[in-house]
């Protein structure tokens, strides 16, 4: 059990990173996660390693239209999404932190679901590019990257996700225990890589992608 790359050919990866925006990493932020801000050296400095390898670099941002048609269940299950106040289109919470390297080029994909495939053209671009690999980062591991991986897995994309490039934050007890950022971050990443993807370091991704 378990998937393993055996190699990574730049010309067909991608690296997706996932919801690196301003309400999940700001400090005081509504859904603040301490851990994806103080991973972000180590994404920084994968981001641009990807660009001098070849590449392909894409980001993507939860986001939900003002008047609230496009929440869903979001609603029910986040209160500061249904209160407005966090990850709304256009607002200052919604973009990307400031700290997160993008460039105007790169492209972001905007989302309305934990999955970056579910309702937008994100499969289209990568298999436009004639990406067969995608390599996720970002936040949170259990949701929004967990989705996105499993849904490239299922549509048969070759799959990583860097463990110390992803984060989340505590879950309070909703009737199962209380759990923390730590504990969920490495829960998902052992179920991932039982039943989905490859969980390698950033480390681990560079040197197999430069020495084969």
């Amino acid at each position: 059990m378990g998937y393993r790359l055996s190699t990574v050919d730049p010309a067909r990866t991608a690296l997706v990173v996932i919801d690196m925006q301003h309400d999940f990493l700001a400090p005081g932020a509504p859904l603040e996660s301490p851990a994806g801000r103080a991973m972000i050296p180590v994404l920084n400095d994968t981001v641009r390693f990807c660009r001098d390898a070849g590449i392909a670099v894409f980001f993507t941002a939860h986001v939900h239209r003002p008047d609230g048609s496009d929440m869903g269940r979001f609603a029910d299950l986040y209160p500061p999404i249904a209160a407005g106040d966090a990850l709304i289109d256009g607002t200052p919470g919604a973009a990307l932190y400031s700290e997160v390297d993008r460039r105007p080029d790169e492209p972001l994909i905007p989302k309305h679901r934990y999955s970056a495939f579910y309702g937008t053209d994100f499969e289209m671009q990568l298999r436009g590019r004639g990406v067969d690999t995608l390599i996720a980062a970002g936040v949170t591991t259990e949701d929004c990257v967990h989705a996105t991986i499993r849904d490239a897995m299922f549509r048969d994309f070759r799959t990583g996700v860097l463990s110390d490039a992803c984060a989340t934050y505590d879950h309070p007890d909703q009737g199962h225990g209380a759990m923390s950022a730590a504990e969920v971050h490495a829960a998902t990443l052992v179920v991932l890589a039982q039943s989905t993807t490859n969980v390698l370091t950033s480390t681990e991704f560079t040197t197999l992608t430069t020495n084969p």
